[in-house]
């Protein structure tokens, strides 16, 4: 099974140095990073701010140690990390994200992003 992380940061700084630490270590296959605009209320007080959105590419099973390091990682007291079951899609990515998380280089010249 795989899932999509989506996660909000402070901005593309914080969000490069988290898409690039879960990429490395093989927690997530690929990172894609958004500039988006936030809406929200916080501490009684209603915000809004520019932000970084990050949908993070991986397996289920990874999906908890990704929140782990995300919120040891990330500038918030409490960050948006939301995980969505992915329940169809492509299986040549879908195998290429299993091989990418799971430590196995996959063989092959094409982007999988």
């Amino acid at each position: 099974m795989h899932s999509i992380v989506y996660i909000t940061t402070s901005d593309m700084k914080e969000a490069r140095k988290i898409a690039r630490f879960l990429v490395e270590k093989r927690l997530a296959a690929c990172v894609n990073m958004f500039p988006i605009t936030s809406v929200y209320r916080w501490g009684g007080k209603m915000c809004e701010d520019k932000e970084v959105a990050l949908s993070v590419k991986t397996t289920a099973k990874r999906v908890k140690e990704v929140i782990k390091e995300v919120r040891r990682m990330h500038s918030y007291e409490t960050p948006c990390i939301i995980s969505y079951e992915i329940s169809g899609g492509d299986r040549d990515y879908l195998d290429w994200v299993s091989a990418e998380t799971a430590g196995n280089r996959r063989a092959g010249t094409k982007k999988h992003l």
